[in-house]
């Protein structure tokens, strides 16, 4: 997490006072819960405030500068996890399969492209959802839709589904939890470079695993020269990992704003990377004037209707100042999209001088319904949707920066097709995702390998 050079600075005690970052209470917003102003609402707001920081002003500081790297071509940010954490799901064994696989993943990446992956989760923090309806209806019972553990339960009860904020302090606790864990899996020489062959997810019966074999044999080739010849592997033996949510409860991510005792700037501590999502990218909404005022790197899902006004109003609201590594646009067009809709924002994007992080989200625009009844995603789809963003960005000379993937490193069935077929029958035993089907890890493999041809063939950038 972050590196020994990043300045691990101490914030000023307490939520930052900038008035302005409160303007976003008199602002359009959606996708709340219903507690505001209620007793327990205040409880959990003023315990919030209290609490340490998760991450550091340094480690984002660091983040900043390799987006900028992405941007430019010289590095590719690999985004992956779980659609929605769960409290339940923050294990250890659960935390390092994903840790694990985003590892190899990266790994596939860095030695097929020959440049560096920026490696961040879709973890710490990411346990709210937008949906699309404020209420479920089952048998004719009503009650709220589930919005994520930070919320409310899954559990189709009226205590269950009701929202309750002091589930806001136990987010907290919880990816303070997982940040550990992915501290010590990162830094205490889980992530060795050396150790590639342990990091086997069972892939020994698909045709990914015997990629990735190759692949590592090639390294421990590389790394017995290298070690003939002396050369130091310290810096092998750790690497950097960042933590990424969606943004989207800002009782919450006020509550962990801080202010850096550096520079005097407020800092969104809940995590490294936050992003607007799809439905609360409105220019004038709170979401986006929030996350104008603080000093992370921003992201912003643009879907299909996304225009290119759209688009260069975002980068006015968030990046004003055109400052490299500070915002990143991840398109979600789905596979019959990708190639019609993102070259038109690309290069009027492109154009107006921005330097923005070019990511794409080949998931959430091809979701069907399997004849079963299971929320799914064709995994054909989705690798068409990362060769169309590949194919737009290579037409137009300009550069595909980073992939972000809902993915798990548990043996799950919840996306249909792949290397090792994924079949509709297999969903009621191994469907585990609360809510958006993910990748399991064969396949999250699979798609890392179709991610660095695409790399390789476009070189890295001078």
């Amino acid at each position: 997490m972050g590196t020994e050079s990043a300045p691990l600075t101490a914030p000023v005690p307490g939520p930052a006072t900038d008035p302005g970052l409160d303007a976003w209470r008199e602002l359009p917003i959606k996708q709340q819960p219903s507690w505001s102003g209620t007793d327990e609402h205040r409880r959990a707001v003023d315990e919030l405030a209290a609490l340490p920081p998760l991450v550091f002003a340094g480690e984002v500081d660091i983040l900043r500068q390799r987006l900028a790297e992405a941007a430019k071509g010289r590095a590719f940010l690999l985004q992956g996890g779980d659609c929605a954490e769960t409290f339940e799901g923050a294990t250890a064994d659960k935390i390092s399969a994903r840790v694990k696989t985003i590892l190899q993943m990266s790994v596939v990446l860095t030695y097929g492209a020959s440049m560096p992956v920026i490696k961040m989760g879709r973890m710490a923090g990411q346990f709210a959802k937008p949906r699309s309806s404020d209420m479920e209806t089952r048998d004719g019972v009503t009650l709220p839709a589930f919005r994520g553990d930070i919320v409310n339960g899954y559990d189709f009860t009226e205590e269950s589904r009701r929202h309750d904020p002091a589930r806001m302090v136990q987010a907290y606790h919880t990816s303070a939890s997982t940040l550990n864990l992915i501290r010590a899996f990162t830094q205490g020489g889980f992530a060795d470079l050396r150790a590639v062959h342990q990091w086997n997810q069972g892939f020994r019966a698909n045709p990914a695993y015997k990629q990735y074999e190759s692949l590592a044999a090639e390294i421990d080739r590389a790394v017995r020269f290298m070690e003939a010849c002396g050369a130091d592997f310290e810096p092998m033996k750790r690497t950097e990992f960042f933590a990424a949510h969606e943004a989207l409860l800002l009782d919450y991510e006020r509550s962990l704003t801080r202010t850096d005792s550096r520079t005097g700037l407020p800092y969104d501590t809940s995590g490294h990377f936050l992003w607007i999502g799809e439905r609360t990218r409105d220019l004038d909404s709170a979401h986006v004037d929030f996350l104008s005022r603080v000093r992370n790197p921003i992201g912003v899902k643009l879907g299909p209707t996304t225009t290119p006004d759209d688009a260069l109003a975002l980068i006015d609201k968030l990046d004003p100042n055109r400052e490299p590594g500070r915002l990143t646009f991840i398109s979600r067009m789905g596979a019959p999209n990708i190639r019609e809709k993102l070259p038109n924002l690309v290069e009027k994007v492109t154009a107006s001088g921005a330097e923005v992080v070019w990511v794409t989200d080949p998931m959430h625009g091809n979701t069907v319904t399997s004849a079963n009844g299971y929320k799914t995603r064709r995994f054909d789809d989705v690798m068409d949707e990362v060769r169309g963003f590949f194919e737009v960005h290579d037409s137009l000379g300009t550069v595909a920066g980073g992939l972000h993937v809902e993915m798990t490193g548990d043996d799950v069935a919840e996306c249909l097709g792949g290397a090792d077929p994924i079949r509709e029958e297999q969903f009621d035993d191994l469907y585990e995702s609360l809510c958006d089907p993910r990748l399991n890890h064969r396949q999250s493999l699979e798609m890392a390998f179709l991610v660095s041809g695409a790399l390789a063939a476009r070189g890295p950038r001078a």
